[in-house]
C-alpha cells in the first residue's frame, strides 16, 4: 500500500500558457487607400505624370511661334498615343482657334473628331483639355462647325459629359454648352439639339432640354416663327412629361418663352380683344392634346 504524502501542499497544477496580446491591425481608410472622390480632381500617382498636365486659361494661351510650321505636324501630335502629349496638342489647337483660326480650319474636322475621341476618354484630364478646347472652337468658328460631321458627336459627349458626377469635369462641360449656346447661330442649333430630346439616356435629354430653353431664350418672336411655334410647343408638352425635374423645368422656361412670343404675335394680329389667356388656350387646344393644351395653361399664371 502506497504511503500517503506528510505534507499538505496542493497537487501542483500546471499553469496554462498566458494568450499573447493579438497585434493591432490599423485598417487605413478609403482616402488613404488611393481611392478617388468623384467630385475631386484625382490625385495623381507616383510616376504618372498627371501633375504635368495644366488647364490653361482661354485668356492665357499665347500665339502659336511660327503657326505655318506648327500646323504641319499638329494631326500628328494630336493622334498620339500619348495621351499627355494629346493634352499638350489640345492646348496647342486651342492657341489656333483663338489666334490663328484660319490655319486651323482647314483641317476643323479632323481636329474635333480627335476632340470627341478625347472627351470619351477615361482619363479626366484629358477629357477636360478637350472640352476646353470645344468652348474655344465653338467662340470662334460659330456657324462654321454646326455643319461638320464631327459636331453631332461632340454635342453628344458634352451632353453625357454635363450629366455625369465628377464635379470638374461636369462643370467644364456645362460650361462648354453655355458657350455654344451663346457662339452658335440659334435656328441652326436647336434643330441639332432636337434629336437630342429624343435620346434613350434621361441625363442627355435633361441637360439638351436646358440648351434648348436657353437657345429659344436668343431666338425672339422672327426666330421661333421660322422655326414654328406649333413645333416648339409640341417639343415643350412632351419634355413637361419627362422623368427628370431638370428636363420638366426646362421645359417650362420654354413654355413661358412661347407664351410671350405667341401673345406678342397674336397681338399684332387684333384679335377681336380676347385677353391673353385665351389667346393662349385657344393657341394650345389647336395644337395639342386636350390634357397637353390644360398643362400648358396651369404653367401660365392667369
Amino acid at each position: 500500500m502506497a504511503l500517503r504524502s506528510l505534507d499538505n501542499a496542493l497537487p501542483i497544477v500546471p499553469e496554462r500558457p498566458k494568450k499573447l496580446a493579438k497585434a493591432a491591425v490599423c485598417i487605413p481608410k478609403s482616402s488613404d487607400l488611393g481611392v478617388n472622390d468623384e467630385n475631386k480632381v484625382p490625385m495623381p500617382a507616383a510616376g504618372t505624370g498627371d501633375s504635368a498636365i495644366d488647364y490653361i486659361a482661354s485668356d492665357d494661351l499665347k500665339p502659336i511661334e511660327d503657326p505655318e510650321t506648327k500646323i504641319q505636324t499638329l494631326m500628328e501630335e494630336l493622334d498620339s498615343k500619348d495621351w499627355m502629349k494629346v493634352c499638350e496638342s489640345l492646348n496647342h489647337a486651342r492657341g489656333f482657334a483663338i489666334h490663328h483660326p484660319s490655319f486651323l480650319l482647314p483641317i476643323l474636322d479632323k481636329v474635333m473628331l480627335v476632340m470627341v475621341k478625347s472627351t470619351n476618354n477615361p482619363r479626366s484630364a484629358l477629357c477636360k483639355v478637350s472640352i476646353m478646347a470645344s468652348s474655344d472652337i465653338f467662340k470662334s468658328f460659330g456657324e462654321k462647325i454646326v455643319s461638320s460631321d464631327a459636331f453631332d458627336p461632340l454635342l453628344l459627349q458634352l451632353l453625357l459629359k454635363a450629366s455625369q458626377d465628377k464635379k470638374f469635369v461636369r462643370e467644364e462641360a456645362e460650361k462648354a454648352l453655355q458657350g455654344m449656346v451663346e457662339s452658335l447661330p440659334p435656328l441652326a442649333l436647336l434643330n441639332k439639339l432636337l434629336v437630342c430630346v429624343t435620346h434613350s439616356n434621361l441625363r442627355i435629354r435633361a441637360k439638351a432640354a436646358v440648351s434648348i430653353s436657353k437657345c429659344v431664350s436668343k431666338m425672339g418672336l422672327e426666330g421661333m416663327k421660322e422655326f414654328g411655334l406649333v413645333s416648339l410647343i409640341q417639343v415643350a408638352a412632351d419634355l413637361l412629361n419627362d422623368r427628370l425635374p431638370e428636363a420638366r423645368d426646362a421645359a417650362r422656361s420654354t413654355v413661358i418663352l412661347i407664351y410671350e412670343a405667341v401673345i406678342q404675335g397674336e397681338e399684332q394680329n387684333d384679335h377681336d380683344g380676347l385677353s391673353p389667356m385665351e389667346l393662349w388656350q385657344s393657341f394650345c387646344c389647336s395644337n395639342l392634346t386636350a390634357i397637353q393644351a390644360q398643362s400648358m395653361t396651369k404653367i401660365i399664371p392667369s
